[in-house]
């Protein structure tokens, strides 16, 4: 296998702390387990087409309430929803900067047009940023590996990616990327550090 020449990111869980799976768990008739709400919001109509740009705001929010049984309006809901990103986690921009001594990095996140908007400062960190929203396709679908290579120009397996859903690890790595399953900045930068990508 050839050395990596691009770190690639996922954002919520990986660089960004975020309070989406506590929001979900504490809806009713809902599961505690973390692993089982993260299939059930990547498998959503409603999330897909809100993350691939199909759908604004409140058509999501309506469409979110269909499928999971929350007592909000949509407004109160979009209230709560745009409250789900919050901070890097910190040193999550240091990280970068010395990463990006060495490499090309960047993020591939399932986002939309609300959370993106918060992101801020941090997607200046960044060699270059994908977003499913902006490109069309999503995670864990083979197609936005696709995009993702065929612009970078370079072959997969330089490639190496770090994401927090194990359905997302698992199709990076049948694309042909070098991928890693991590939760939070600590266990990122341990695996790093083991993988003799950080000193």
């Amino acid at each position: 296998m050839k050395p990596a020449s691009v770190l690639l990111f996922d954002l919520g869980g990986v660089l960004v702390e975020i309070s989406a799976f506590d929001s979900l768990r504490s809806m009713p008739n809902e599961t505690p387990d973390d692993d089982t709400l993260k299939e059930r919001w990547l498998t959503s109509s409603a999330v897909r087409a809100f993350e691939l740009g199909q759908v604004g705001p409140e058509e999501f929010a309506a469409r979110f309430l269909e499928e999971w049984p929350v007592s909000l309006t949509p407004r109160a809901f979009l209230a709560e929803f745009s409250s789900w990103v919050r901070a890097p986690y910190p040193g999550a921009e240091e990280l970068l900067a010395e990463l990006r001594g060495s490499y090309h990095v960047g993020c591939l996140s399932n986002c939309n047009t609300v959370h993106w908007a918060q992101l801020g400062s941090l997607l200046g960190c960044f060699d270059f940023t994908f977003s499913s929203h902006l490109l069309g396709h999503i995670k864990p679908d083979r197609e936005v590996f696709a995009a993702v290579i065929d612009h970078l120009d370079v072959e997969a397996e330089m490639v190496c990616f770090f994401d927090d859903s194990a359905a997302n690890v698992v199709a990076a790595r049948s694309f042909g990327m070098q991928a890693y399953l991590v939760k939070g900045l600590p266990e990122l930068r341990k695996l790093l550090e083991c993988e003799g990508k950080l000193a």
